[in-house]
């Protein structure tokens, strides 16, 4: 066991929880520095073991940042990075030779020659002699000092899915569905994520001397707690890593939130009894031992560590009665407030109606994918309700889409149903058309062809928007400067996105504002979006709308909400589901980038949480939106 205080008596390995990535990644990127400085001056290599994808991107910024501004250099440090895509070759826009150029090598003076990289182009009658190359070469190099680490959803550490054993050598792997389907976005459609990679394998990385595992965002939350509380397991690699004697897990607070001590915090010690944590506790007991919140009993509480609880706030019905009530007053049909009523135990205040409400769409489809049936509802209930897509989406449409719109308008002019001429429709397509056929495999999208895929993905939302209810005049769109000028895990945002949500804000005056991304991993296309809303809000602070504002978060798709945090619960009939379905199936470019999650279970999660109210003994629904007040 590795814990060292009490409420991490649950933890087998050692975690650090930072307050954000950036912090999380400066302490790592001081002991890196640290590392190097100490073997150059004994006059030895510092050998690293790096990690791709967007969770060490931060780390890598730092590093950099303190090579040009510190002078650390990278002279005497050795890289071997954890992994690369089988058959992809360097040039590959999603390469791992690639990304680790791009994101760190270009920006230090380390020497070629200490980059190490699996080369995803050996003929596969060598791979194995390959592989075992290697780990010569890792030995060779007097092994690792300190490696660091991603996690993915499937507990995989490198390329090591389920089922690696902790004897497992650098080698060929097949890639898990799951997997692959995380990185369909990165593909542009799941058929073009290859199917295979070289991997250094678990036991590989267990060889190095100290392992530091980075991890962000709420969607790693749930397989952290897995891999730092459960037993070792083959069907969690990244649980092997409790196993090695200095391994250190660096996370920030959304990926801290399954843990035992943030989520259950009175089953590891004395906790002080909030409002909050009382209702998460009786939420999380009524589920524990499956029964309705009113049906509790004092055995229930004294039995699952809440006797104290019950000491204070108790006996079991009053207790039970009271969070009953708070739970049921969090259900609404009105989630813009019903006017003339008693707002007193409402999640939303009466007045003023109607409202002026800002739904903010990180990318199209989110806000569709979060919160139809509430945007359908608030429409119906006379509130004036603006969407506004934050980005154009256009990195996520792949080539074929825009080559049947692209034909599809070129049909039209040979039928004679469209003005023809140099700035016709029909001109533009087969500019596009022409753009794309001569386009290389991995090069990016010229200029004109990602604004064309721009508009196919603003008819899309437009379409989902009105089958919803909103005007099409009611859907705008920021494009915002960040994700037009920068590509996947090189987002990076200026004073001019702030600047275009700001004048928005300004502009709307809103009452409501609901957004998404505030528990993403920061590297994210939501969790950028919601830093720039933050910071508009920021600027905006002192303007008299601002006192008669709120902002509501709607639940992303790669989440699972904890259902005692959510603050308003809005239900959707069998029709009203069906009718958010189909506004979702507008977004047609999509289906070949969503996962199962966000596409073919849409309406899923939203069907689980109705399921989890009617098990807390309250109205049983088809489904409901659920909702999280935030607060500056």
């Amino acid at each position: 066991m590795h814990h060292t205080t009490e409420n991490q008596q649950r933890e087998r390995v050692r975690i650090h929880v930072h307050d954000t990535a950036d912090d999380a990644s400066r302490a790592l990127a001081r002991e890196i520095a640290a590392l190097i400085r100490d073997r150059a001056a004994a006059g030895r290599p510092a050998v690293l073991g790096l990690a791709t994808g967007s969770t060490p991107v931060r780390l890598y910024r730092e590093l950099i940042r303190m090579h040009r501004e510190e002078g650390l250099g990278f002279g005497n440090v050795v890289t071997f990075n954890l992994d690369e895509y089988y058959g992809l070759p360097r040039t590959h826009a999603e390469s791992y030779w690639r990304f680790m150029h791009e994101q760190l090598f270009d920006h230090i003076d380390i020497p070629p020659a200490a980059i190490h990289i699996p080369d995803g182009t050996v003929p596969r009658a060598t791979v194995f002699d390959w592989c075992r190359d290697y780990e010569r070469r890792i030995r060779e190099a007097g092994g690792i000092d300190l490696q660091i680490l991603g996690i993915g959803r499937t507990g995989h550490i490198g390329f090591n899915e389920p089922g690696s054993g902790p004897d497992s050598r650098t080698r060929l792997v097949t890639l898990d569905s799951m997997t692959r389907r995380d990185a369909a976005r990165d593909f542009l459609g799941e058929a073009g994520v290859p199917r295979h990679a070289i991997t250094m394998g678990v036991g590989s990385i267990l060889d190095a001397r100290r392992i530091v595992l980075l991890a962000w965002g709420g969607a790693k939350a749930r397989v952290i707690a897995e891999a730092a509380e459960k037993p070792p397991s083959e069907t969690l690699p990244a649980s092997f890593l409790q196993q090695h004697p200095d391994t250190l897990f660096l996370i920030d607070r959304p990926a801290a939130s399954e843990l035992t001590r943030v989520k259950l915090p009175w089953l590891v010690g004395p906790v002080g009894w909030t409002p909050a944590l009382s209702r998460r506790a009786v939420a999380w007991l009524s589920r524990h031992v499956q029964k309705p919140v009113l049906k509790l009993l004092d055995d229930d509480y004294t039995e699952h560590g809440m006797a104290d609880l019950l000491t204070e706030q108790g006996p079991a019905y009053m207790l039970n009665i009271r969070i009953f009530n708070e739970l049921q007053h969090t259900i609404t049909g009105w989630p813009g407030g019903k006017p003339g009523a008693d707002d007193t135990h409402r999640p939303e205040r009466a007045a003023p109606h109607p409202k002026r409400v800002l739904v903010l769409s990180p990318e199209p489809s989110d806000a569709t994918h979060g919160m139809g049936g509430t945007l359908r509802r608030l429409v119906e209930q006379g509130h004036q309700v603006t969407i506004a897509c934050q980005t154009s989406g256009n990195l996520g449409v792949p080539d074929d889409e825009a080559a049947t719109l692209a034909d599809f308008m070129i049909e039209l002019d040979d039928a004679g149903l469209r003005e023809t001429g140099p700035g016709s429709g029909a001109a533009l397509a087969r500019m596009i058309k022409q753009q794309l056929d001569t386009k290389a495999a991995f090069d990016g999208d010229p200029p004109a062809l990602r604004r064309f895929k721009g508009v196919l993905r603003r008819e899309e939302e437009r379409a989902a928007a009105r089958a919803c209810g909103v005007p099409r005049d009611r859907a705008c769109f920021l494009d915002l400067p960040f994700y037009e000028q920068g590509r996947y895990r090189q987002f990076r945002t200026t004073a001019a996105d702030v600047d275009a949500l700001t004048s928005l804000l300004r502009k709307l005056e809103p009452h409501q504002i609901f957004a998404t991304g505030d528990a993403d991993d920061p590297s994210s296309v939501p969790a950028l979006c919601f830093d720039v809303l933050r910071q508009a809000l920021a600027r905006t602070r002192d303007d008299a709308w601002r006192r008669d504002c709120r902002v509501w978060l709607y639940r992303g798709p790669a989440h699972d909400w904890d259902i005692a945090g959510i603050d308003m619960a809005v239900p959707m009939s069998p029709m009203e589901l069906s009718a958010k379905i189909h506004s979702i199936r507008h977004h047609k470019s999509q289906r070949g980038q969503q996962t199962d999650e966000t596409w073919r279970q849409a309406g899923h999660h939203d069907q689980a949480v109705a399921r989890a109210y009617d098990e807390f003994g309250l109205a049983n629904y088809e489904a409901i939106e659920p909702f999280r007040r935030w607060s500056e």
